[in-house]
Formats: structure tokens, sequence, C-alpha cells
């Protein structure tokens, strides 16, 4: 069985301690790899203090190892698609997907224009405000997305001059290590560095004291956690947690034009997307063709291991993970729903969950008013909008939602009514480089993405002169 190493100021690391990766397609064991102890932490975090001050003294440099990094990972794509597969579920061709989407982030990263804002420059004064790197980084990722991710923090993180310290989650650390190996002899060492283990070691890295930011993605949970621990030294914050986005269809949609947006915006890896649309609303008057028309593609849909061919959708990555959905999916039939299609896992080792609809509940029900994170969709028939807006804000998630219809100006006025960090009209999960994305209220705190990505992770500093 393979063993795969971290890396820690430019080395190959191994460790007497091992954790196994499991295969969700097969629920066996695959590989192993390094577990971090308080020594590999404390020696991570050491390395990138130690490269701090000439990665932040050259802009030009960083910019060129960011390009040279989006050019390896690209060439190496295969590989880690392949290692992707296996550790996190999805079908090798997202994989793919996946890898060249984080070496496009980092080539945007490398590409940002940054300038400085001048406030006032007269016969008196010249008032200016720059941006400069913060220090150390913790940059502890999840499962779902890991590579693709992991790059939403190293880009600008790396452009900003700072140095990183890389924890993936547990499930899923080995395409984030097979990264590491890639990229480490193009990067300076220490401007970088890859732990591995459990979630014990993401929070002692998150509460080092010599860490000044941690940008997480994960769960709420986690999230506070790592909140309480950063306010005892003051650490900034990027948090990017969970959401339980709602898609609301307007009557005056064509419901065959808009089926297989909102099936994949809401089944997309395996449902396992943080701004998946989680709760389905149609109206009345659209609502049976629409839900016929899922109900017709989920039942088309081959759910199989990743590295077959012809799987459209993979397993739901863990076993904690799996029976929670289809424990909320027992919950919702005890609860008066109907189940339209799947509801049942597949036979065998894997955890697969088919693509399943449940109809007849709404807000009271737990796979309503909690983010399910897999394949298990309530579609909820409405009359009156603004009952659907009251119900659409309760709870404490806003990350995302998205509205239907064929007016996009009224689309545009009514996206404004939600709770959400962002808005969507007529799409859904349309995430970009040089857009800002996040949450509010308990779904996170802070910007990916563009400009704003960058700016947390730097420190605003004023420069004030007089003439």
């Amino acid at each position: 069985m393979e063993s795969f190493s971290m890396v820690i100021d430019g080395r190959l690391v191994q460790t007497p301690e091992q954790d196994e990766v499991i295969n969700p397609a097969t629920g066996a064991a695959f590989a192993t790899c390094a577990r971090a102890s308080r020594a590999n932490i404390d020696a991570a975090v050491a390395a990138a203090g130690r490269a701090l001050p000439a990665w932040r003294a050259d802009e030009g440099m960083r910019r060129q190892k960011l390009i040279e990094c989006a050019t390896a990972i690209q060439g190496h794509a295969a590989e880690i698609a392949q290692v992707l597969t296996r550790e996190q579920g999805k079908p090798l061709a997202k994989a793919m997907e996946e890898i060249f989407a984080a070496a496009f982030w980092l080539t945007f990263f490398a590409g940002l224009e940054i300038k400085s804002e001048v406030i006032q420059d007269d016969a008196s004064k010249r008032i200016r405000i720059i941006h400069k790197p913060l220090g150390v980084v913790a940059a502890i990722t999840p499962w779902n997305f890991p590579v693709v991710l992991l790059a939403f923090k190293l880009g600008p993180a790396l452009l900003a001059g700072n140095t990183v310290v890389v924890k993936p989650s547990e499930y899923t650390p080995l395409s984030s290590l097979l990264l590491a190996k890639i990229i480490k002899d193009i990067l300076p060492a220490g401007v970088v560095n890859f732990l591995a283990g459990p979630g014990s070691v993401g929070a002692e890295l998150a509460s080092h004291p010599d860490v000044r930011k941690v940008s997480f993605t994960g769960s709420v949970a986690t999230g506070k956690k790592i909140a309480q621990n950063a306010a005892a030294d003051l650490k900034r914050v990027t948090l990017e947690l969970g959401g339980n986005d709602p898609a609301i269809v307007l009557p005056d949609v064509d419901p065959a034009k808009i089926i297989d947006s909102l099936f994949w915006g809401a089944f997309a890896n395996s449902g396992q997307i943080c701004t998946a649309i989680k709760r389905l609303y149609i109206h009345e008057d659209v609502y049976a063709p629409i839900v016929d028309g899922l109900i017709e593609r989920a039942r088309s849909i081959k759910v199989g291991n990743g590295l077959d061919a012809e799987s459209q959708l993979g397993p739901i990555n863990n076993r904690m993970q799996f029976e929670r959905v289809l424990g909320l999916v027992e919950d919702a039939r005890k609860n008066g729903g109907r189940i339209l299609v799947g509801g049942e896992p597949l036979p065998g080792d894997g955890y697969f969950l088919p693509p399943t609809i449940v109809a007849d509940i709404a807000a009271g029900v737990r796979l309503v008013d909690e983010e399910q994170f897999g394949t298990a969709l309530p579609v909820i028939r409405y009359r009156d909008l603004d009952a659907v807006f009251a119900e659409a804000n309760q709870g404490h998630f806003g990350l995302g939602g998205s509205i239907w219809t064929s007016d996009i100006e009224r689309g545009e006025e009514l996206i404004q009514r939600l709770e959400s960090g962002t808005g969507w009209v007529n799409h859904h999960m349309d995430i970009l480089p040089n857009v800002p994305f996040g949450g509010c209220k308990w779904s996170g705190l802070g910007y990916e993405g563009g400009r704003w990505g960058y700016e947390e992770f730097t420190e605003l500093q004023v420069v004030n002169s007089k003439k």
C-alpha cells in the first residue's frame, strides 16, 4: 500500500504514525499518509517563518512561481486526478476538471493587477492605502473539492507575499500531498508546507502562536472553533462554511429549459457542494412538469465508481456523511415525505445513494432545515412568494441562492430579498476567480476571489506623508 509524504521546508517527510485513506467507492483503504506530530507542526510553521522575508520582498518572483506551479499541475493532471477520484469518489472526468480549474485559479492570481489607492495627493500631503502580507497563513481545506479549494487559498495568499502551511481533510489528503510533491522544487523551501492528519492537527495549526491568519473551508461547527481559538491572539480568519441554498422557481419559466440546470445545480459532485441547491421551491403552476422532469433525469443517471468511464455521479465521500444523508431521508419519510425516486443505497460496500427526490415536506423537517450535503433533494410546492422568501431566509445559513424566471429584471430585484452572500438568476453555483465569494450569517466570514479575496490575505496600511 503506497504511503504519501508530507512536505516541510521543501523536503518530503514521513512519520511513524500513518493514517489509512478510504476509497468511498469500495469502503476499503487503498493508501496511507504520514500523520503530523506537534514537532512537525512547529517545524512547518518555523520553515514558513524563515521563508517569509525573501518571499515577500519579490513580487515578480511570486507571480512567476504561481505560473510555474500552475503549469506543473496541468502537466501532472492525469496523475493527480487518479488519486483524487480514488480518495474523493468523483468521476475521473470531473477530477480532471477540478485539477485544471485549480491551475486556472493560480494563473488568474499570478496576473491580478494590484494598485495602491490614493486618498489625497495635493500641495500639503499625500495619503495612500497599501496592502502588506500578514505573515504565516494556515490553509485548512475540505474533502469535497480538495485541489481547487486549495488553489482558492494559495493563489491570493502567495501573491500577497505570505507563506503558507496547508492541512487538507483527513478524508482526502493524498491529492494535496501529491500536488505538494510536484511543486516543492518550484517554490523556495518553506514557502508552502503540507501537513496531514486528523482534525486535531488542523486545530493545533490554527491555534499556533506564529500563525497570523487562518483560511478555512468546512463545517460551521469547526469554523466556530477556529474563530474562538483565533480570538486568543486576534488572528485574522476567513471562514467559508456551510450553506442550505434555496432555489425559487417562478411560474413564468419554461420547465423544459431549466430542468437540467436544476438537476445538476442540486446533484453535481453528488450534492457535496456548499453552494448546491439544497431546497427547491417550485410554484404550483409549474410544479408537476418540473418534478416529473427531475425524476426522469435522476433515473437516467449512472451512479458508480468514479474510475468507471460511464459513471456520472460517484459515491458520498465518507461513511459518516453517507449515514447522515440516509438518516435525513429516513427522517423525511417518517415525517410524511414521499420518496419520488431513489431513497435506497446501492448494494455493495461503497457509499452510493442514487439521486433522491423527496416531496410533501416543508420547514420543520430536517431535510429542509439542515444542510444535507449529499444526493437528496426536497422539492416544495408553493403558491405565495412572500411566504417562500420568509421560509427561505429562516435559519442560520446564508451562502447562496437562486431565482428562476423569464423576467431577468424581476429576478434581479427578487434575489436581493434572499439573505445570501451570492444570488444567482437563472443559474446556480457560478463561482469565478475574479468575483468575490462568501456568505452571511453562519455561512462564513470574509471573501475568496478577485481583489476581495486578495485583500483577505493582507494587512492594510495607511501611508500619510506631509509635503
